[in-house]
């Protein structure tokens, strides 16, 4: 997640290491558009473009959406957070974790055996609704668009931090390469790319943190720069730093929609339609816990050494420009301008690779029901659908650039965390409850979707719109999973009840096909 900066300031201070910051984003977008376009030798069928003809392995999967999945949010935002608000934010990496951890015992393999192409997919599939369908494809763009603005909105923030670059660069910069590579090999391009993306980046936490630590320990292990009231509260657990009301109820219900969300985050599902079978789709889950657990466990060294070393940010600063100025504060000199700049390029690779997932999971779904329809009733049903995914992707990427300047004072992290709370409280019910209930309903479904949708925006904008006071309001509204979520799948299962006549005929049929292992030999042509 990131951190909002003061709302309507735009200082961010000085250029950190403009001539090395120039020369690490160059060298990332140099080194995406290489593998991009390597990878894109390989792609010439429609299959290809969508979901990588579904013959990637496991562990190449299981780095690509790791390396998707850690974003800017996470590579800066999270240890920003952890430097703010102290002990209470060790639990964020806690519940993504625990989001690939049910992925993998509730979804992972009958995803894959469903044969879909994309999330709206399943949902018609399932339920045998073209209604459903729109509905699902509806809010997957309105979230999947959503979330690629904070990634335009980070590379603006990384590289005006780094280099004074104005602050409307970075977005510039990160969609012409993301378009390009998606548009030369859709998910082929961006699955060589982000298996890549991982390690760098992973290289790109470590080494720094290493280096600091060993400053650090040659210091004789200073603790903290707080005075010792606010060092009790930063260092305990459910310690309230920072003013955070209910830290109890706020840190479950966080827990939960970060879970929830995770799991059903529509740029991670679509991945696992690239892969060979069920089997292949736990291993990929199995691989992807230890790999984010590697990355997450850097972090907290970042949010101690930054309380010990960045006393305080610039005016108008966000908390998550903290990373990018500990190597200065903590090695003045060369050793922290190729430290910070290791940093940036670890940063610009995280908003590449997480850019270029959800390009690919918004074009499809664009491809899918808008597009290709549209230009297949242009051109008389003489269309490649390789073309109409390039479109797609350009209005993919083009939409959020375009709507960067429209949000650039809101809090990115109340951004994240409602767009979060969604995914719990929509796709979620729709996933858990589509896999292993066969009483659901497509009424049960639409008005799951609805109230979940309803429940969890409005929450967000009240939260934003300042409503709601003090106290529980504040706390209910600013952390909204515990409620949208558990509303949402009560709601699927109740309506569903009360509909029997709208449950699908073909269930039973869709169920078997789900929870058959491959090597049974069932037909999926079928269903």
């Amino acid at each position: 997640m990131l951190t909002a900066a003061v709302p309507g300031a735009h200082e961010t201070g000085p250029a950190l290491v403009p001539a090395y910051g120039v020369g690490a984003v160059a060298a990332v977008c140099l080194l995406t558009l290489a593998l991009g376009l390597r990878g894109s030798r390989t792609s010439r069928t429609t299959s290809d473009f969508y979901v990588a003809s579904r013959a990637v392995s496991a562990r190449r999967n299981a780095s690509a959406i790791t390396g998707e999945y850690l974003s800017a949010a996470s590579f800066l935002g999270l240890a920003g957070m952890m430097w703010a608000g102290g002990a209470d934010q060790l639990w964020l990496p806690v519940g993504y974790t625990v989001g690939y951890l049910m992925l993998l015992v509730l979804v992972a393999a009958p995803l894959r055996r469903s044969g879909a192409y994309t999330l709206p997919d399943f949902a018609e599939d399932r339920l045998e609704s073209r209604r459903v369908r729109r509905l699902v494809a509806a809010l997957v763009l309105v979230v999947g668009l959503v979330y690629l603005l904070v990634q335009l909105q980070a590379a603006n923030l990384a590289l005006t931090v780094l280099t004074g670059a104005p602050t409307w660069l970075g977005a510039c910069v990160v969609t012409a390469v993301v378009l390009t590579v998606v548009s030369a090999g859709g998910m082929r391009s961006i699955t060589l790319v982000q298996s890549w993306h991982y390690w760098l980046k992973l290289a790109a936490l470590w080494l720094p943190a290493l280096v600091l630590l060993a400053v650090w320990l040659r210091a004789g292990a200073p603790e903290p720069a707080l005075p010792p009231d606010e060092l009790a509260a930063w260092s305990r657990p459910l310690g309230g730093h920072g003013g955070r009301e209910h830290p109890l109820y706020t840190t479950w219900s966080s827990l939960l929609g970060q879970a929830l969300g995770t799991m059903a985050l529509p740029h991670v599902v679509v991945r696992y339609y690239t892969i060979r079978d069920g089997q292949a789709a736990r291993r990929t889950t199995l691989t992807v816990i230890g790999l984010i657990s590697a990355f997450y466990l850097a972090l907290p060294v970042y949010g101690l050494l930054g309380r010990v070393y960045v006393a305080s940010l610039p005016a108008g600063s966000s908390t998550d420009t903290m990373v990018l100025r500990l190597p200065l504060a903590a090695l003045p000199g060369a050793g922290g301008q190729l430290l910070t700049t290791v940093l940036a390029a670890g940063a610009f690779v995280a908003v590449l690779s997480s850019a270029s997932g959800l390009v690919v999971a918004l074009a499809g779904v664009l491809d899918q029901d808008l597009v290709g329809p549209a230009l297949s009733r242009l051109t008389g049903g003489d269309l490649d659908r390789r073309h109409s995914f390039r479109v797609a992707a350009g209005i993919a990427t083009v939409v959020p650039l375009a709507a960067v300047p429209l949000v650039e004072h809101v809090g990115v992290n109340t951004v994240v965390i409602a767009v979060f709370a969604v995914t719990a409280s929509t796709f979620a019910p729709l996933l858990v409850l589509g896999v292993w209930w066969p009483r659901l309903s497509r009424v049960g479904s639409l008005a799951s979707i609805g109230v979940g949708a309803v429940l969890a925006v409005g929450a967000a904008g009240l939260s934003l719109a300042g409503v709601g006071g003090e106290g529980w309001p504040r706390a209910l509204l600013a952390a909204p999973a515990a409620w949208t979520a558990p509303a949402a799948f009560a709601t699927a299962v109740v309506v569903s009840l009360l509909t029997p006549g709208s449950v699908p005929r073909g269930t039973a049929r869709t169920m078997v096909r789900l929870h058959t292992p491959e090597n049974v030999g069932v037909d999926r042509s079928t269903g």
